[in-house]
């Protein structure tokens, strides 16, 4: 079931911020589960192309090409259109992970299609696909306590120690989601994940 150009079936796109001032931060949580994808599977995540940090890797037989993209969470839809166009990848095999404030530290939300519920990557993700009908997988992070604390402040905050050992377990069932939506599809996962 190869689509075009390599014969990639899946693009998993793994959102975050580049640079050494994001490294751990709430809305890396993308770049968190690739990096756990890089431990566990042995994968390297390290050509840069398509405005992106690139590996391969195989799952249920399929090829999946990850993306880590290099262009700030706002741009992220620019990298994703790169890849998905040059390999022919359709908007129901590019999966996402991402963080989520609306859903608490820890839990994971899996759709296979919807609005960008807020989220600078997603929204614009759905404006290069010109669709929202991808699967993701959201990793809650959880909300300011104060409604006067920033947004943004939050997001690009660091997880305290306490909060480390939950995100470190969140991530690594995110990769195991993410692995059960290519291997079995968005029904089985949202059934074993939701």
């Amino acid at each position: 079931m190869a689509f075009g150009n390599g014969g990639y079936q899946w693009l998993l796109v793994c959102l975050g911020n580049p640079g050494r001032e994001y490294e751990g931060t709430r809305h890396n949580i993308g770049f968190l589960t690739a990096d756990a994808l890089e431990r566990r599977e042995g994968v390297k995540i390290n050509k840069l192309r398509y405005r992106a940090l690139t590996g391969e890797f195989r799952a249920g037989g399929q090829r999946v090409l990850v993306l880590k993209p290099q262009t700030y969470m706002n741009l992220s839809g620019e990298s994703v259109k790169l890849a998905g166009g040059f390999y022919k990848i359709p908007p129901d095999h590019v999966l996402v992970v991402s963080d989520d404030v609306a859903l608490p530290l820890g839990k994971l939300r899996i759709r296979a299609g919807g609005s960008a519920g807020g989220h600078n990557g997603l929204k614009n993700i759905i404006a290069h696909l010109g669709t929202d009908q991808f699967p993701r997988i959201r990793v809650g992070v959880g909300a300011p306590e104060h409604p006067d604390h920033e947004m943004i402040d939050w997001v690009i905050g660091k997880f305290s120690p306490a909060e480390k050992k939950v995100v470190d377990e969140a991530v690594s069932r995110a990769l195991d989601a993410a692995l059960c939506v290519i291997e079995r599809g968005v029904n089985e996962a949202q059934n074993r994940y939701n």
